[in-house]
């Protein structure tokens, strides 16, 4: 069965033939992060694929994470293309290394995952936040309901965590 939503007025749709990501998305739905977990060499993985990236089994597991991590790296989006997006430029496009599996399997192999800066209750982070964040910002998951017991994950700044003085792309 196909799974649908929506966010910002747009149709989200899963359909039934990609269960990885049907699983995860409900997953966050429930409010935690859900990975995949290879059986074999017990590596996470993100986005979801039919195989590990690293070992190549093809059985997983989901495991929960902590949903806390560092900005690795971001896009600062100026221009959106998208209509609805206008309205909150500008907006950052983040790569989030989490907590677990940082370095692993090697120094350039952290486990991270996408998505967009937003506020502590899932809402687009305004300009004000978004001058706030750059490369080494500690963050935290925070999930946006879109409906049918469905969320899509979002990232906002971790208060609880010590925050050291982000790097950010100079302006030019």
């Amino acid at each position: 069965m196909q799974l649908q939503g929506e966010y910002l007025g747009m149709n989200v749709a899963i359909p039934d033939l990609d269960r990885p990501n049907q699983e995860f998305y409900t997953h966050c739905g429930q409010g935690v992060l859900h990975l995949q977990s290879c059986v074999k060499c017990n590596l996470l993985r993100y986005p979801t694929t039919t195989a590990c990236p690293w070992c190549s089994e093809p059985e997983s597991t989901w495991t929960p994470v902590s949903g806390r991590g560092t900005l690795y790296s971001y896009g600062e989006v100026h221009h959106a293309i998208q209509p609805v997006f206008r309205q909150f430029t500008p907006y950052l496009i983040l790569l989030v290394e989490l907590d677990e599996q940082r370095d692993t399997p090697d120094r350039y192999d952290g486990l991270r995952i996408n998505g967009n800066l937003a506020d502590a209750s899932g809402e687009l982070a305004t300009p004000e936040l978004v001058a706030t964040v750059g490369i080494g910002s500690r963050l935290r998951v925070v999930f946006k309901s879109i409906g049918d017991g469905l969320a899509i994950p979002l990232w906002t700044p971790d208060t609880e965590a010590e925050q050291e003085a982000p790097w950010r792309y100079p302006d030019n």
